[in-house]
């Protein structure tokens, strides 16, 4: 896609004082807005993100399971983005990008991949985000438009604790049964640049369903460490 292709090549062409960040990840099950993306079992993750002034561009990786489980030929998820944040008044901060998924020779019809635009208001610990799908959301006929509305917060509890409430909901447009509301309380652990992670995740749906009937979106805690370099 041209998008992803913009969002790599301004990757590779941010100046040489551009802040670079690394991140690698182990999780239990790769959760999305509620979601399971790997038949509820776990994913090996990674990503990059730069940033030069108010301005940044970042890639992301996943490996996943959907996309087979529904017919088609993709192992992998791979995010690229870019946005611009900033604050705008006294504690207030805009956030404002969009953001393309990519699934490697999906071969579903319609495409898996997705590009979606957001925009983010973030005060104190909350942050209320609102992203909507410039194609179809993945895989969905006719889903042009449909909407995620995020409200999260990260609560610091000391010594490298931290809380963190989610309460989401999508809309998957002319797909109106596979709109639902997720919710995730997580809590973390800061170890240097090692985070570790235990959350209860739900999705209100069980439209979603794998391979011998598993409900993807079931209640389930779901644990993770990650490294950033």
């Amino acid at each position: 896609a041209l998008t992803g292709l913009a969002a790599t090549l301004a990757l590779t062409s941010l100046p040489a004082a551009a802040d670079l960040a690394f991140n690698a990840s182990l999780t239990s099950d790769y959760r999305y807005r509620g979601i399971s993306q790997t038949r509820l079992k776990p994913a090996l993750q990674g990503g990059v993100d730069a940033s030069a002034g108010a301005f940044y561009v970042g890639a992301w990786g996943s490996t996943i399971k959907w996309v087979k489980d529904a017919g088609g030929d993709a192992s992998a998820e791979f995010d690229l983005y870019g946005g611009y944040k900033t604050e705008i008044a006294s504690g207030l901060s805009l956030d404002v990008g969009v953001l393309q998924y990519v699934y490697p020779s999906n071969q579903l019809n319609p495409s898996a991949n997705t590009l979606e635009g957001y925009g983010a208001l973030s005060y104190g610990p909350a942050t209320l985000k609102v992203s909507r799908s410039f194609s179809n959301l993945f895989g969905f006929a006719d889903s042009k438009g449909s909407m995620y509305y995020d409200l999260s917060a990260s609560f610091d509890l000391g010594d490298g604790w931290s809380l963190a409430p989610h309460i989401g909901r999508q809309t998957v447009k002319r797909n109106g049964a596979y709109s639902h509301t997720d919710y995730a309380l997580t809590l973390n652990k800061a170890i240097g640049a090692l985070t570790l992670s235990a959350g209860l995740v739900d999705a209100s749906t069980s439209a979603y369903v794998g391979p011998g009937g598993k409900d993807l979106g079931a209640s389930r805690v779901v644990v993770s460490a990650k490294f950033t370099f």
